[in-house]
């Protein structure tokens, strides 16, 4: 689902530029004046936040690392995979955030397919818009499945004898084996799902909060725990040249993080000045 509404953006931004007979913008970014210094230094941030959230799949590589075959050793098949996924990926995405820059240059929406940037062809961008419905949805749900399963486990331990929180009702279905329904399960779970979209139908700023979050997650997550683990693992002696080297590497990721968090947060307060709940802004 996202490499079909990012080529259907990437398609229509190099269509764009060769209407326009011209690349818009500059080497430097948006121009000072259409805003000014200290918005571009805030923008320069939270572009970095943008890019923080895009390490987030490095906490699902575990779980698929579990489920790799071997021979030979997942550690080589991942490695190999992450490599070559990583390496396309970011190919793929410069692209589209080039060519959406070249297109509309200072004036670039923060969102080619949902800003505006594009209002033809309907039928294709109404294609991007379903793909991307699709995709949120099943990252939602995949996402939202280690919550799950910690909540639902800490509450069955806390409350072994609670019929409520432990009985699994039968519902039989004709030509299927039974349905298992848990009402805690389904009532939590539910609650969960219209909070969270509430919250989000009150804060209608996407890129910022997500900015946000890949800033909070990307240091902690992606970078202090593997390389802390990677140091016990290989035994690696405290102030040795490599030790030296990953420290440095764990202290400048957290100082990107914070620059991240710090310019989301500008963004953040910046449209809290003209929220409009339940309204998106164009």
């Amino acid at each position: 689902m996202s490499f079909t509404y990012s080529s259907i953006g990437l398609g229509l931004g190099i269509g764009k530029v060769v209407e326009n007979k011209r690349v818009m913008g500059s080497l430097t970014g948006i121009s000072i004046g259409t805003v000014t210094q200290t918005q571009k230094i805030w923008r320069s941030f939270q572009a970095l936040g943008d890019i923080a959230f895009a390490y987030s799949y490095s906490m699902i590589l575990i779980e698929i690392q579990d489920t790799v075959k071997a021979p030979p050793t997942e550690a080589k098949t991942m490695k190999k995979a992450t490599l070559i996924s990583v390496a396309v990926t970011t190919l793929f995405y410069m692209f589209c955030g080039c060519f959406g820059y070249a297109a509309f240059g200072d004036l670039s929406p923060g969102n080619l397919l949902t800003g505006f940037g594009f209002y033809n062809p309907y039928w294709l961008l109404d294609i991007a818009n379903a793909a991307m419905v699709i995709h949120l949805v099943g990252i939602y749900q995949f996402s939202c499945q280690p919550l799950y399963a910690f909540i639902e486990k800490e509450a069955a331990q806390r409350f072994p004898d609670s019929e409520f929180i432990t009985k699994d009702i039968k519902i039989p279905i004709p030509g299927f084996r039974p349905y298992n329904l848990n009402l805690f399960r389904m009532i939590w779970r539910t609650l969960f799902v219209v909070l969270t979209t509430v919250i989000s139908m009150l804060l209608p700023f996407f890129n910022d909060i997500v900015r946000l979050l890949g800033a909070l997650g990307f240091w902690p997550l992606t970078v202090y725990f593997p390389v802390e683990m990677y140091i016990v693992q290989k035994k690696i002696r405290k102030w040795s040249t490599r030790w030296l080297c990953l420290q440095i590497l764990s202290v400048a990721c957290l100082i990107i993080s914070i620059a991240a968090a710090a310019g989301s947060v500008a963004g953040i307060v910046g449209d809290l000045k003209s929220i409009k709940p339940f309204q998106t802004s164009y």
